[in-house]
């Protein structure tokens, strides 16, 4: 698919997305609970669907009734039937539901596509490998068998949030207590907390104590309830970017007191136009429009940048190689990102390396330059209707 872009700008009120982080981490906990439960405001991106796919697979039920899904739980402790089931691209679905296959002492099966099986999972390997279970890996899928015990999991602090949520989810069924402790600085520590959250609203406890210890009691069970998926502060971020280049665009349906990371996306936007650098260790998801955001501003500094590589696309280097073609220069180091340059109009058509996050902070330059990108259908992952919404805020955009 490619979008076309004449310069326009964007005015007017949109209401944010759904959150696809707390919409992964509710339905799933709907999913394990006795009952029947509801999910308000929820969207049928593919990352979505992923999770609503491998919850099917392994035995819950789950009915779109508009934008809202009725969720009739499961016992994973009690699964006796083999399970395949693919997490599509997606990473949270992937890392949040082996520990819930890992439950059961049957055989699972998870694939994935695009990048997803290139991304880190050595956490869980070596979780496996600790307490004898098994667990294979190909570049198409990933087979385990449990089951898991309660018990003491270490792993450092500064992997993907995702472990650590996938463990929460799992442990409290277990029937001894358990602790997840790590041993470096917590990165992304927003993310655990909404996984908390989730847990919580589904008569599920489990806490911090101190600065890197989880201490999760075991004998629980989740219990059915009605929950409401707020806002996307990260999808948000590209929709206020609109005005860095000369766009108005107010952006309804976010909590003040989100748990979000993202949330400080505009702080982020003002750090930039400050010529302040600015840390991405609890926000990794908004460094391809901070950099596009330093693009804008003639230049800007991003520390913490490393875990960019091992998104959908090595983001830094996949937005390095589009910026160069509007003139203007990324440095990618080892953990720093630093843009510098002026724009301009491209005399080829942009790239979104099959990343959402790519194509949405294109987008934004596009619409004051001018110019197309191809492969925008990437999109779907997360924002389905980007393009449509853009367009209502008077975005000249065409998409074929």
């Amino acid at each position: 698919m490619k979008a076309v872009f004449s310069p326009s700008k964007a005015v007017g009120t949109v209401k944010a997305p759904p959150s696809k982080s707390m919409g992964h981490r509710l339905l799933i906990a709907a999913a394990l609970a006795e009952g029947e439960s509801r999910i308000d405001n929820a969207a049928k991106s593919e990352d979505i669907l992923a999770t609503v796919d491998c919850l099917r697979a392994v035995g819950a039920s789950l009915t779109w009734e508009g934008d809202s899904l009725l969720v009739k739980g499961f016992d994973p402790t009690k699964r006796k039937a083999v399970l395949s089931a693919s997490c599509r691209e997606s990473g949270s679905t992937l890392r949040f539901f082996l520990p819930i296959a890992l439950l059961s002492e049957t055989e699972a099966t998870l694939f994935g596509a695009g990048r997803l099986l290139k991304r880190p999972m050595d956490i869980y390997a070596e979780i496996c490998r600790e307490r004898g279970l098994a667990f294979m890996q190909t570049e198409e899928r990933i087979t385990v068998k449990g089951p898991l015990c309660a018990g003491v999991y270490t792993m450092p602090g500064n992997v993907s949030s995702q472990f650590v949520s996938g463990l929460l989810f799992a442990l409290p069924l277990l029937s001894g207590d358990s602790r997840i402790c790590l041993s470096t600085a917590v990165e992304s520590r927003s993310y655990i907390d909404m996984t908390l959250s989730a847990l919580a609203s589904f008569g599920v406890k489990a806490h911090w104590e101190g600065e890197r210890e989880l201490f999760i009691p075991g004998g629980q069970r989740y219990r059915a309830s009605h929950a409401v998926i707020e806002g996307d502060h990260s999808n948000a971020a590209f929709l206020s970017a609109f005005d860095l280049v000369g766009g108005s665009v107010t952006v309804t349906g976010l909590l003040a007191d989100s748990l979000q990371g993202d949330r400080v996306y505009k702080k982020a936007f003002e750090a930039i136009r400050a010529g302040e650098a600015f840390s991405i260790a609890d926000c990794p998801d908004l460094g391809p429009i901070l950099m596009a955001a330093a693009a804008n501003c003639g230049g800007g500094r991003l520390l913490d940048t490393a875990r960019l590589r091992i998104k959908e696309s090595d983001r830094g280097a996949a937005m390095a190689a589009e910026l160069q073609k509007l003139g203007v220069t990324a440095l990618v180091e080892e953990n720093t990102i630093t843009v510098s340059g002026i724009l301009k109009p491209p005399s080829e058509p942009l790239f979104g390396h099959n990343d959402h996050r790519i194509v949405m902070s294109l987008s934004v330059l596009l619409s004051a330059l001018g110019g197309e990108i191809e492969g925008a259908e990437a999109v779907k992952k997360s924002y389905p209707d980007f393009f449509r919404d853009i367009a209502a805020l008077g975005i000249e955009v065409t998409v074929a």
